[in-house]
């Protein structure tokens, strides 16, 4: 059973890739959005707030170069952000149904960077609540201009755990034969 939930992920997935037009990629999103019914608001909300700023900054950007070279972007852009939406719609709702630690158990590698990933996924978001709190507990609301400092004290803090974190991480993928 395992193997072909792999087959049907990878399958879904590259067909889903190699798709060029925009109808066609709507022949794969209502059925997903049906099959899905009852976790559409709560998997829309998260897949939009995954993609949007990406999304955004392409399409603002491609917007831009197609006015200055003078050519019409609409059909592309819907197809392209249509594209982003249905496969990261297709990704969280397949893997709100499967366990993703047991759907990559095949490899040592891929069940070993996933567990990585994922430790310091949740030790950072861990952190960063943790920050949070603590910002919310110590200011009082009218004070918004020392916010600013706030969030670069903690883009620098994260930025400095996270050059750490990959030298470790670095020598525990060497260790494992990853890379010499």
């Amino acid at each position: 059973m395992k193997n072909l939930t792999r087959l049907f992920f990878f399958g879904a997935l590259f067909g889903m890739l190699f798709i060029k037009e925009s109808s066609h990629l709507l022949l794969f999103l209502v059925p997903l959005w049906i099959v899905s019914y009852k976790e559409f608001l709560r998997l829309n909300k998260r897949v939009v707030k995954s993609v949007i700023w990406f999304n955004l900054s392409i399409s603002v950007g491609y917007l831009i170069m197609s006015m200055l070279k003078g050519f019409c972007p609409w059909e592309y852009l819907l197809y392209i952000n249509l594209k982003v939406y249905l496969l990261t719609y297709f990704v969280f709702y397949f893997f709100s149904k499967v366990d993703m630690i047991e759907f990559f158990s095949f490899s040592k590698e891929l069940s070993f960077l996933l567990s990585i990933s994922l430790s310091q996924i949740i030790s950072y978001k861990k952190t960063f609540e943790d920050f949070r709190l603590a910002y919310r507990a110590r200011v009082v609301r009218s004070l918004r201009e020392r916010e600013k400092g706030f969030v670069g004290r903690v883009f620098e803090f994260f930025l400095l755990k996270a050059l750490r974190d990959s030298k470790e991480r670095t020598m525990a993928m060497k260790a494992r034969g990853f890379f010499d």
